[in-house]
This record gives structure tokens, sequence and C-alpha cells, in this order.
């Protein structure tokens, strides 16, 4: 690198090894003389005490400098840590959340079982279901190990989910009420009608309602609104489970019977703990 030259044309390097010569001399005739003042003094001044406060200033900066960037060093580390704690603290958070759900569902379920406490009950757990977004077919965690059999009534949310189809040992799998391939006996509460309850998984995607049909209904009671809950004729239905509330309702061409569609109180969409009842429907009909 090539070195700066002063306006002379002496080079800065050589300038300040003249400099500082001249200074060693000084300090060393004024040492020498024992002059405490007079000119010697006076550029003895001009010349050390710039350069003192130069140094001066050079340490002060490195040593702020220093400073600083040990604070930044901890502000940093600090920082990492508060955030590790704010990670901690949502996780916590988080899990909180999930028990408080799960103690919300299980409290639901209790409320469930005391509204049916004729019936003995158990709970279980969705582990499984279709490939559709609602739960027409699903599987849960308990089987033939837990008292689970074929044909028991599956409950939730108030009311009727479906029955069990088939039983391993430590799992069964439930079709619902919202399957095309369901079919369940019911009745109008308020006029004590029967008809039949058909699963629709489209229909219930479209507009979450499922059809009713043949409907005896002469004197024209059954009114939007009305309760229809599973008949005492049904051959593998327990009486008295809640389906759904009638949300339209028309004549069939026949002129004889009605049909119409029914909102489920249960939500289908969104299920994840269900009930289900440890009696089958024979054993129901010789008690």
């Amino acid at each position: 690198m090539r070195q700066r030259k002063t306006g002379g044309g002496i080079p800065s390097k050589y300038l300040l090894t003249l400099m500082s010569i001249l200074c060693i001399m000084l300090l060393f005739v004024s040492y020498s003389t024992g002059f405490s003042g007079g000119p010697l003094t006076v550029i003895a001044n001009h010349i050390f005490i710039p350069m003192q406060k130069g140094i001066d200033f050079i340490g002060q900066t490195i040593s702020v400098t220093s400073a600083d960037t040990k604070t930044k060093e901890e502000l940093i580390e600090e920082n990492e840590a508060l955030v590790a704690q704010v990670e901690e603290l949502n996780s916590q958070i988080d899990s909180m959340k999930l028990q408080l759900d799960e103690l919300s569902e299980l409290q639901e379920l209790y409320e469930m079982d005391q509204n049916y406490y004729d019936y003995k009950t158990t709970g279980a757990r969705i582990i499984a279901k279709g490939t559709s977004n609602w739960f027409n077919t699903f599987t849960i965690d308990k089987g033939s190990n837990d008292g689970i059999a074929v044909n028991m009534n599956v409950i939730a949310d108030g009311g009727l989910v479906g029955i069990v189809t088939s039983v391993g040992s430590d799992y069964a799998v439930v079709r619902t009420i919202i399957d095309d391939t369901s079919n369940t006996s019911a009745t109008i509460s308020s006029t004590e009608d029967n008809c039949i309850v058909s699963g629709s998984l489209e229909s219930i995607i479209s507009d979450n309602r499922i059809k009713f049909s043949n409907l005896d209904d002469e004197e024209d009671k059954v009114a939007i609104g009305d309760v229809i809950t599973t008949s005492a004729i049904s051959d593998k239905y327990l009486p008295g489970l809640m389906i759904g509330y009638v949300s339209s309702v028309q004549d069939d061409e026949n002129d004889l019977t009605k049909s119409g569609t029914l909102t489920p109180v249960v939500d289908f969409k969104h299920l994840s703990d269900v009930l289900v009842i440890l009696q089958l429907k024979e054993s129901y009909q010789v008690e």
C-alpha cells in the first residue's frame, strides 16, 4: 500500500519518526537542564497533550466498544432464554387446552350417560374413519375384550350415532345413520307416528339433513321442529334414542304417507368420542 504524503512531500511515516525523535530530544534536554517551564514546556505541551488526548480517546473508544459488545452478547443470550421460555409456556398452554377439550368432551359424555341412565354404557375413542370428511363409518378403540358386540347402539352429542357392524378383540367398526346403507325405524315423539329414517351422505353433505319416509300422518299433526327418536318396533335399535328434528315434510304421491328430511342432533362432521350402549335390543325386549 502506498503511503500518503504531506504537503512538503515527506512521507507521513518519516514525519512521525522525526517528531518522535524531536520529542525525545526535548524531553532529554528538559531533564538534563532541569527546566520545568519555558519554551520547552510550551513545545512539549503543544505536542504531547494532543497526542495524549488522542491516545486517551482511542482507549476510551475501545473500552466502550468492548463494553457495548459484551452488553449485546448478554442481551442476545437473554433474548434467546426468553424466547425459549415463551415457547415452553405456549407448549404448556396448548397442552392445557387439549386437556380442557378432553375434559369437556368427557363431561358431555357423562351428561349424556345420565340422560340414558337406564342403559349401561362405555366410552370409546374414534381411531379411524372412512375416506369421507363425514363420519358415515368409523372405528373405535374398544372391542370384544371390552364387552362390545355387533348391533350394539352408539350414541354421542345426546343422540343416536349408529350401530356396531363388526368387532375385533380391541376395536369395533360403527356404521352411522347418515350412511347410504343405513335404515332406522323411528317415531315422531309428538304424535307417536312411525317412519323410516334413511341415511344419505349426499344429503348430509349438501344441507346437513337426512331423509325419512313412510310416515303415516293422516291428521297432519307432524310439524317442523318435532323430535324424532328410535322406535320401539325397531329390531336393532333401542327405543327412545334421539335422532333429530323434522326439517321438512310433504305428502307422497300416493296421498297415504308422507316423507321429508330431518336434521340430526349429532354433529357427524366433528366426532371424537362416543358411548357404546352395552345392551342389545333383543335382551331389552326380553326384559
